[in-house]
């Protein structure tokens, strides 16, 4: 019986790991969220990993509401930071895997090709600043890592996609922003990367999204056509919805060492947002 430590629980990917392992009878889950662990206390941390003693802790929790980091600096950091520093702490004190959710945002944004594990990060925001801290906490303290940095996340919960289909409710047309690119990548598939990476010695950094990228309007207008909804969708800039925190014009990112290590390559994002939409419309 493997033991597995999720933290952040309740939030989409701790909800798609939940329901990737449920009913196997190898794996025992330990779900936890903030009100049964705080991960910034490292007190705290280090006497319930020891008392769980797990095969992995796959942390899910973060600030990730980006515009708000910038303002709500501290909690970021504590989170964001301290949060994967301590995790890491404890869990090579039991021996346990550690696997850390990252970001796009560490990029610049600024590329004009997909970005590699072995490119530079530069983040632009306390956002990406913080989840690169996290990045290097995890590095620096866990002897067994897997980063695994994503983007556009949709699952069980709030997200992009449920957005978009509220408004399509009331509105004929949606204003969405068409020249930040990504891979918009469902919770269902990095969980997929994370089980094919979790039970392999093969540690380090990677990134996980959904194969192929577009923009949020195309992302937008794909939504609507498969939900059957007659909203259009009308493509403006950044500069026409200006935000705190900025965003990435281009942070595409290639499954480099996903490819090079396990062979695995995930889901394209066509194919997974309409098995998404069909779920959500049973």
């Amino acid at each position: 019986m493997f033991k597995l430590l999720v933290t952040g629980s309740n939030g989409q990917l701790g909800r798609a790991v939940a329901k990737l392992y449920e009913g196997n009878a190898e794996v025992e889950l330990v779900n936890t969220d903030v009100a049964e662990l705080d991960i910034t206390n490292l007190e705290q941390t280090l006497e319930f990993v020891r008392k769980v003693k797990p095969y992995a802790i796959i942390n899910c929790a973060a600030h990730t509401g980006v515009d708000a980091c910038e303002t709500d600096v501290e909690n970021a950091y504590k989170i964001n930071a301290l949060g994967p520093r301590n995790l890491s702490i404890a869990a090579s004190k039991v021996g346990a895997k550690m696997v850390q959710i990252s970001t796009d945002y560490v990029f610049a944004g600024d590329a004009n090709k997909p970005y590699t594990e072995f490119d530079e990060p530069a983040p632009q925001g306390v956002y990406g600043k913080s989840k690169l801290e996290g990045e290097l906490f995890v590095k620096q303290f866990a002897d067994k890592f897997f980063i695994i940095r994503t983007a556009w996340l949709y699952g069980d919960g709030k997200n992009f996609v449920k957005t978009m289909l509220r408004l399509a409710e009331t509105n004929d047309k949606v204003r969405v922003v068409s020249d930040q690119y990504g891979s918009p990548t469902s919770t269902k598939v990095l969980a997929k990367i994370i089980d094919k990476l979790l039970w392999t010695e093969n540690y380090g950094t990677y990134h996980g999204t959904c194969e192929g990228s577009c923009s949020w309007a195309d992302f937008a207008k794909e939504i609507f056509r498969l939900a059957g909804k007659n909203t259009e969708v009308d493509y403006i800039t950044t500069e026409e919805y200006p935000t705190p925190a900025k965003r990435p014009a281009y942070s595409v990112l290639e499954k480099f060492m996903l490819k090079l290590t396990v062979g695995y390559e995930p889901a394209d994002w066509h194919e997974a947002i309409a098995e998404y939409i069909q779920e959500i419309q049973g």
